[in-house]
């Protein structure tokens, strides 16, 4: 199967669909012995960020242009190290959004 026929098949399914199969409560009491699902630890995303922050910055604090771009931003001076900086900054949070997606779409 594809992609391509996946709306068809579905659509042939859904018409051919008359229910649930009655199984005189099997499937409730199975749920009901399952172990509940365990809440992911959100540590390791904070501690990851946190690191790829600083790696980031000790990376990019001897930079001139980087260093320039924030004096004049401070300074509200729109100048080409700010647009620069600006643009990397776009462009590096779409480069994390798609990656996003493309991470929650496999899921």
């Amino acid at each position: 199967m594809n992609e391509s026929h996946d709306d068809s098949i579905e659509t042939l399914l859904r018409r051919q669909f008359d229910g649930p199969v009655a199984d005189d409560g099997f499937s409730d009491r199975v749920m009901q012995h399952l172990p509940t699902r365990r809440r992911r630890a959100a540590w390791p995303l904070w501690l990851g960020a946190l690191t790829g922050a600083a790696a980031c910055w000790i990376c990019l604090v001897n930079v001139p242009l980087l260093r320039l771009g924030w004096r004049d931003w401070l300074a509200a001076d729109l100048s080409a190290p700010v647009i620069g900086m600006w643009l990397a900054m776009v462009a590096l949070s779409l480069l994390a959004l798609g990656w996003g997606l493309v991470e929650s779409r496999s899921r």
